[in-house]
């Protein structure tokens, strides 16, 4: 059942590893910080949402499947953010100060 989580999770290790490599910044702390932000993130919405619907989707293998896999979808909208952001903040650190 945690198969699109455990892919994403490691998906997003290697992503964020690769970006940081690709803007020349600490490639082990962003790949942690997306690891962390993945399953954090995955974890609170397993136990805010996830639970109350897969009391209402019980019946339905179909569907309870596809209920149990939006804690993974949120965990890769929220890393996709939180990537934006660490971007954001390289582009800023390696911009060219203007001290006039």
């Amino acid at each position: 059942m945690l198969y699109l989580a455990k892919f994403a999770g490691v998906a997003i290790l290697i992503w964020f590893y690769l970006t940081a490599k690709e803007k020349k910044q600490p490639t082990l702390q962003w790949a942690i910080i997306g690891f962390i932000g993945f399953w954090l993130t995955w974890w609170l919405v397993k136990l805010s949402v996830l639970h109350p619907l897969g009391d209402m989707f019980a019946k339905n293998p179909t569907s309870l499947f596809l209920v149990t896999q939006i804690p993974a979808l949120a965990g890769i909208i929220v890393c996709f953010f939180i990537r934006k952001k660490l971007i954001a903040n390289a582009a800023k650190e390696s911009a060219p100060h203007n001290d006039q």
